[in-house]
């Protein structure tokens, strides 16, 4: 289905100040992290490295409902359903915990995080459901706790329907998907509250391997693992230290400029990543990274010299239209497979283009007017 390098990848603690810091920095306009030595953003180049998460693929699109009532009593199974009032938008992640056995398994305060992961890896059971609800169960709970999470206690049910055909699930550019939820729930985060919605562990990662300042070290022996997340190792529990977001962030002002690395991945093979040899078509092209009803734009001209090429200097205005991220909210079914359909889309100066997926892969006029612009 697509998941399988980055749940190889061991559990490791969230550098919270570091997070809190970066997200205070996210530009909703320009969709990019405003540093002192210019804009940085996470690119689906990133997203298939640190992850292994597909970029190439069909969209996440699909059918959005108002009421998943019968959709979760079928796919889940009844128990997730019984004695709720309808409509049904949500499931508790604790009822997901609670169906896999894990009822109570939270870390202790004195347990290591190697500790924890074993007792947790025990306490893992699946008993007395189907193969195939089996896996909806877990997937769901993957979702709603780390690929799609939110800042709330509740699955968002439209996934759901997505794990119907297993075999298709294993078809989408769920990458692409997890970096545009990422970017929908970064702006409201930094507004409303204390933590961060989206795949922070990813963020955090991504953080590390450009500006070395936050609490993550290279592990020895991990030299070799796929996907880059796996080898990262972060300082123990962050509740013991006294480290504040406002420390991270004039950390951030004093940061070397000299120091920022802008293309880390110079010296990996596609060949040992699977997910990059396959989406590299991908990633120097503008894009819309479409996750059912969220659809967020990835702007190509801020993210130029991690590829390694000339960036000259943008006045973020002229990138084009306002409130290009679109969070739809509604009172009946939606179908956002016939809304977007497979498409993303590049920018010229003469206004948008959409085309589709397969028609971009061929375009030629676009990357040499392109490379024409940027690549000296």
């Amino acid at each position: 289905m697509g998941f399988r390098h980055l749940l190889s990848v061991r559990p490791f603690h969230l550098d919270v100040p570091y997070l809190e810091a970066l997200r205070e920095r996210w530009e909703e306009d320009c969709k990019a992290f405003i540093m002192p030595w210019g804009h940085m953003i996470p690119t689906l180049e990133d997203v298939a490295y640190l992850t292994g998460l597909p970029g190439q693929g069909e969209p996440v699109v699909g059918l959005e409902r108002r009421d998943y009532h019968d959709d979760i009593a079928e796919l889940l199974g009844p128990e997730f359903v019984t004695g709720r009032r309808r409509p049904i938008r949500g499931i508790l992640l604790g009822s997901l915990s609670e169906a896999m056995g894990l009822r109570g398994g939270r870390r202790g305060p004195l347990e290591t995080l190697e500790e924890f992961y074993a007792r947790v890896r025990g306490l893992l059971d699946l008993g007395g459901q189907s193969e195939e609800r089996c896996v909806r169960i877990f997937v769901s709970y993957f979702f709603g706790r780390l690929l799609f999470a939110t800042q709330s206690s509740q699955m968002n049910c439209k996934f759901v329907l997505l794990l119907r055909d297993l075999e298709q699930a294993g078809r989408y550019a769920w990458g692409a998907a997890m970096l545009g939820h990422l970017f929908s729930l970064l702006p409201s985060s930094s507004q409303c509250s204390q933590s961060t919605g989206g795949f922070t562990p990813f963020l955090q990662i991504w953080g590390y391997t450009r500006f070395s300042m936050g609490r993550g070290t290279l592990a020895e022996g991990r030299q070799t693992m796929v996907p880059l997340m796996g080898r990262w190792e972060v300082a123990p529990d962050l509740r013991v230290t006294d480290r504040r977001v406002g420390d991270v962030w004039v950390a951030l002002d004093h940061y070397p400029h000299e120091q920022v690395v802008w293309t880390p991945y110079q010296r990996e093979a596609d060949a040992s990543h699977p997910a990059v040899a396959a989406g590299r078509p991908l990633f120097d092209r503008h894009l819309l990274l479409l996750c059912l009803g969220t659809c967020e734009v990835l702007y190509l001209e801020l993210v130029v010299r991690t590829l390694g090429w000339h960036q000259p200097a943008i006045e973020v205005p002229s990138l084009g239209r306002e409130e290009h991220s679109r969070r739809r909210f509604f009172a009946e079914d939606c179908d956002w497979g016939a809304d977007h359909g497979s498409t993303v889309a590049y920018w010229r100066e003469g206004g948008e283009q959409v085309v589709r997926v397969t028609d971009l892969l061929d375009s030629s006029a676009y990357m040499e007017d392109f490379h024409a612009r940027y690549a000296g």
